[in-house]
């Protein structure tokens, strides 16, 4: 009785060799399938639409091209301190602002800014990005260059800058 059933067990038919163990390894992935079915149809029995008839667009803050720039431009003028003040050249501030730019800057502007005012960010910034813009957001190395002035010193000035960028 044991020789028979051996017998049996190890020879199949061809069509037994191929399907059994076909479905030995099917079954378990179609009934994996068959729970994350269930399971998701479920799910979404209890998930509805929102009551409102309307709907929020959220805007976006406005992104600021001359970021990096600002940032590499106040690590090199004076290490980010607002307080920096150059004595040789008279630069104030976190931009390094001499006096004769915030008169060329008052004069275009028909600003009123004094000289302690280059030490205040907000308003170093602004005139450092009145002059950037006039040039534009995408050619940084001019903005960064016409800043520190004119002449040869502006390529190794930039070449500082461009390392915190």
């Amino acid at each position: 009785m044991l020789n028979s059933i051996t017998h049996v067990s190890i020879y199949r038919t061809g069509y037994e060799r191929f399907i059994l163990p076909v479905l030995h390894s099917l079954i378990p992935a179609i009934l994996k399938k068959i729970i994350i079915a269930i399971f998701l149809v479920l799910l979404s029995s209890h998930l509805s639409a929102p009551d409102r008839k309307y709907f929020t667009i959220v805007r976006p803050a406005p992104d600021n091209p001359y970021k990096k720039l600002i940032y590499a431009v106040g690590i090199v003028e004076a290490k980010c301190d607002t307080l920096a003040y150059n004595e040789i050249e008279q630069a104030a501030g976190y931009f390094q602002i001499r006096p004769i730019r915030l008169v060329d800057y008052n004069k275009q502007t028909g600003s009123r800014y004094c000289l302690k005012d280059r030490f205040n960010y907000e308003i170093s910034e602004k005139i450092f990005l009145y002059y950037a813009r006039q040039i534009g957001p995408y050619n940084l190395e001019k903005i960064a260059r016409n800043w520190n002035g004119s002449g040869r010193q502006t390529i190794i000035y930039w070449n500082r800058v461009k390392k915190y960028i």
